[in-house]
């Protein structure tokens, strides 16, 4: 790969996020996933340094607080690209406007498609495979009985070392930290 690229994205470590990681499983179990997620920024190249492109989303990420969303029905991307996803419903609009304001500086690029808040499920090989996926995927999400809820609050800023496989390079927690104030 000759130049890296980069992602934001909110690990899902609950039940959702067992449960997708799961369905990959059975749905595409030759290809490696990064950790359930959703993603904030899509995959793309930098336009100036790591260091910047952290520094600038440790400022934005301070002053931005955590927020939840909940996950609405399996859809897929279908002509576009053979991906099964989950889509983001209630409070999917924060997630848009978080992407928007670190879309800028090191980080800023045009969009290959307008972004759409989802958790991805798994991309597949061509569309036949992924309508097959599709009908699975929703079924087997009809019957998940957990919370369908998300808080976002901490975000990872990740780099491709190889096709398919994902790094972790930095940790970012939304909002101000407050520090309790002195017993008088």
């Amino acid at each position: 790969m000759p130049t890296p690229r980069y992602a934001l994205v909110a690990y899902l470590r609950n039940p959702i996020g067992q449960f997708v990681q799961r369905l990959r499983g059975e749905l595409h179990p030759n290809l490696p996933h990064m950790a359930a997620h959703l993603t904030i920024l899509p995959p793309r190249t930098l336009r100036d340094t790591e260091a910047s492109a952290i520094a600038t989303l440790e400022e934005i990420c301070s002053h931005y607080e955590p927020f939840e969303v909940s996950l609405a029905e399996v859809e897929t991307f279908i002509p576009i690209t053979p991906t099964v996803f989950i889509r983001v419903g209630h409070a999917a609009f924060r997630m848009r406007e978080l992407h928007d304001r670190l879309n800028i500086g090191a980080l800023a690029t045009p969009e290959d498609w307008p972004y759409m808040p989802h958790l991805t499920i798994a991309k597949m090989d061509n569309e036949v495979l992924a309508q097959q996926a599709y009908y699975t995927a929703r079924h087997r999400w009809a019957e998940f009985e957990g919370t369908r809820c998300v808080e976002v609050k901490q975000l990872s800023f990740v780099r491709e070392e190889q096709v398919n496989c994902w790094v972790d390079l930095a940790g970012f927690s939304l909002g101000s930290s407050l520090v309790p104030s002195p017993k008088l």
